[in-house]
């Protein structure tokens, strides 16, 4: 099976690998890479009349459009790694880097990456699989339907790790009608070995990305385990015993039980979608030594943690050039774009969710650092009111901390989170900004890790 109908367009990892490399390319992000920008206004057009249907129609098309990516159960056993891998590499320009970054993905990451005009290769992929008849809130006869399709995908692929998740809170409409398997390389594949011999600069260094998060999983098999939740405002205790805003959401949306059954967890495990698994950390030093290359570990505790460092990199950077450094640009899950902060002078500082818990972290952020002339904020649309979602006046309320302009950008207030035309207004909108400058070179990578390194919860240091 081909690499690019398996793997998850709207994803984490996919979208921050497409940002990347299009940057790399010397290219902006038009419609989060998967439109070109002549495509934007009438997208644009007909996903706003999407917003003018009832919510249930609304949710029924968001959900339709991720189960119309998703690869049968039968087909799950031809999926190889190695093809994963190389269509990986394949998204990258074809010359020599100074940094790779491998591991964890992170939209923070990204714009330090751009900064350091260097690839990421992500160690999660999340592979999307079919399935009829199984409600969002029944996690027990998910695992039962296509458990089979992930032993199959793990005895055709013995080098990924298999994180079956399930989450009937922000995933809530995508899992009606698909299962997500997310995939970790325990071993560094072929494909990243070739990259990294062919396109690391002499004297460049290799970076581990190891998110720590972990999350409590039921072990199904040696290289297979089921997750229930996933990372957000509701816990891993609200997941597993239920409570007050477990009801509630299961109440809002007609769901026949109050509180999940999932299966019990009897241990913990590197978080699906955010975590390192250690044995891919252990298989790239070896590389490492035997091919003598520098290894540095870029080490936190959960994915928010590098935003506010990165912000604070940016503007120290801009003000090193003499730049103006009162304008911030807050992203939102995959809508990013370090093409268009950086010639827009913009701070990037990177919101993982729309959550409340993601909101307070950025308004801690603005409570420590010097006022922002300029505030604008992208939101990502996940089509569900999760737990914990903070709504647009929230997010318009963060905005009006700003001395000037305080927006959402491409947003339409009224319709979120089902906003989907947002996903192609936000890039128009940027494209917007009239102040423009030129492309800098790019940081030193020595001192940016001592930068990083000052930063008590973000560890980067070479690897023992």
């Amino acid at each position: 099976m081909k690499a690019s109908r398996a793997v998850a367009a709207f994803d984490s990892s996919s979208g921050t690998l497409r940002a990347l490399s299009r940057f790399l390319a010397g290219r902006d992000t038009p419609g989060i890479g998967q439109v070109p920008a002549a495509f934007e206004l009438p997208l644009s057009g007909l996903l706003g009349a999407l917003n003018r249907l009832p919510s249930a129609a609304q949710e029924r098309a968001y959900a339709a459009s991720g189960w119309a990516e998703a690869i049968p159960r039968r087909k799950a056993g031809d999926v190889r790694s190695e093809a994963l891998a190389t269509w990986v590499t394949g998204h990258y320009p074809q010359r020599r880097y100074p940094v790779i970054f491998i591991g964890s993905a992170n939209g923070a990451l990204v714009h330090l990456a751009a900064a350091l005009d260097a690839p990421w290769l992500p160690q999660t992929l999340l592979l999307p699989v079919r399935r009829r008849g199984v409600a969002p809130d029944d996690p027990r006869s998910d695992l039962a339907a296509v458990s089979g399709a992930g032993r199959a995908l793990l005895a055709a692929n013995p080098d990924l790790v298999l994180h079956h998740m399930h989450d009937p809170n922000q995933d809530r409409l995508m899992i009606a009608g698909m299962t997500y398997f997310r995939v970790k390389w325990r071993r560094l594949p072929e494909a990243y070995r070739r990259f990294i011999h062919d396109h690391l600069a002499p004297g460049g260094t290799l970076v581990a990305v190891d998110c720590t998060l972990r999350w409590p999983t039921t072990r199904i098999d040696d290289r297979y385990v089921f997750q229930f939740g996933a990372l957000g405002d509701a816990t891993p205790e609200e997941y597993h015993r239920g409570g007050p805003r477990v009801t509630d959401l299961l109440t809002r949306y007609g769901a026949p039980v109050r509180h999940w059954d999932p299966p019990a967890p009897d241990g913990e495990s590197p978080e699906a979608e955010w975590g390192l698994e250690p044995a891919l950390l252990n298989d790239l030093s070896a590389f490492a030594e035997r091919q003598r290359l520098d290894l540095d570990v870029l080490r936190f505790d959960t994915p928010g943690r590098l935003s506010p460092a990165i912000a604070d990199l940016y503007r120290s950077w801009y003000a090193d050039r003499g730049l103006p450094t009162d304008r911030l640009l807050v992203e939102s899950f995959l809508l990013l774009d370090p093409w268009q902060a950086l010639r827009t002078g913009s701070v990037p500082y990177w919101s993982v969710f729309g959550t409340e818990a993601f909101r307070t972290g950025l308004e801690t952020y603005l409570d420590t650092t010097y006022p922002y002339d300029e505030i604008r904020i992208l939101l990502f649309n996940h089509g569900t009111d999760s737990i914990g979602l903070a709504s647009a006046q929230d997010w318009r309320r963060t905005a009006a901390r700003a001395r000037k302009i305080g927006v959402l950008t491409g947003v339409n207030a009224t319709a979120y989170p089902r906003d989907f035309a947002s996903l192609v207004r936000s890039h128009r909108e940027l494209t917007k900004i009239r102040t423009r400058y030129p492309m800098p070179l790019p940081l030193d990578t020595a001192s940016t890790a001592a930068t990083l390194g000052a930063w008590d919860d973000i560890d980067w240091h070479p690897a023992k």
